[in-house]
């Protein structure tokens, strides 16, 4: 009885890759250059037929520039109190960016954060 389950978790990551995808718009066969995968594997995935492996997910996460994490949730690799870094976490672990990239991104962050809250108080 536990396969229905595998199978409804399979096409629920499924169609949210391709929702990401297509949000992005990036056709199945650019995704699978970005990430490093073949095309019919990558269909295979968005219609449920395989389950990907965790650094599969991550190649996949970084075509789409979305977090691994959120691939990672919804394939059912996660435990359920995980909650992904805040903006200023990722920000300050990001190791791509320099310490000058960081600050202007988290002083950037900060003003609209502020302006967000002035709005909601008038």
């Amino acid at each position: 009885m536990a396969k229905p389950d595998i199978d409804k978790k399979g096409a629920d990551l499924g169609a949210f890759i391709r929702q990401q995808r297509e949000r992005a718009n990036i056709s199945l066969r650019k995704l699978a250059d970005r990430a490093d995968i073949s095309n019919p594997y990558l269909s295979q995935i968005e219609r449920g037929l395989r389950k990907p492996s965790a650094e599969i997910l991550k190649s996949i996460a970084r075509g789409l520039s979305i977090s691994a994490e959120s691939l990672y949730s919804r394939a059912g690799l996660l435990e359920e109190g995980f909650s992904p870094p805040n903006v200023v976490e990722a920000v300050e672990t990001d190791q791509q960016l320099s310490q000058r990239q960081k600050q202007v991104l988290l002083d950037i962050y900060r003003t609209f954060v502020q302006s967000g809250a002035e709005e909601e108080v008038q």
